[in-house]
């Protein structure tokens, strides 16, 4: 059986389509009060899309449109604080085999 081609992560990601739902945000924090007090920022490193970013403030901004729906971010809040649904049928992101 012939290996697997390595693939870079990043050069993976950068071939996905988007379709964003500008009217639905698939991805919210709870309270933003929880992301200020919350030391480690696990969202920070989690997510392979870097949808998360840390604000001046010590709170979080969501950059929803750029999920790939892993749904990593839902076991990383160690305080539950992120609500993650699918996004909307046809919207989200499309991924192509092969």
């Amino acid at each position: 059986m012939k290996p697997l081609p390595r693939v870079n992560l990043d050069d993976k990601i950068f071939t996905l389509k988007y379709y964003v739902d500008e009217e639905y945000a698939h991805l919210k924090i709870r309270d933003p009060q929880v992301c200020r007090s919350c030391a480690e920022k696990p969202c920070l490193v989690f997510c392979p899309a870097g949808v998360y970013r840390a604000e001046r403030e010590g709170g979080i901004t969501v950059s929803y449109q750029a999920c790939v729906e892993c749904g990593s971010c839902r076991v990383a809040c160690p305080y539950l604080n992120i609500e993650w649904d699918y996004p909307r049928g046809g919207y989200g992101v499309a991924y192509k085999f092969g």
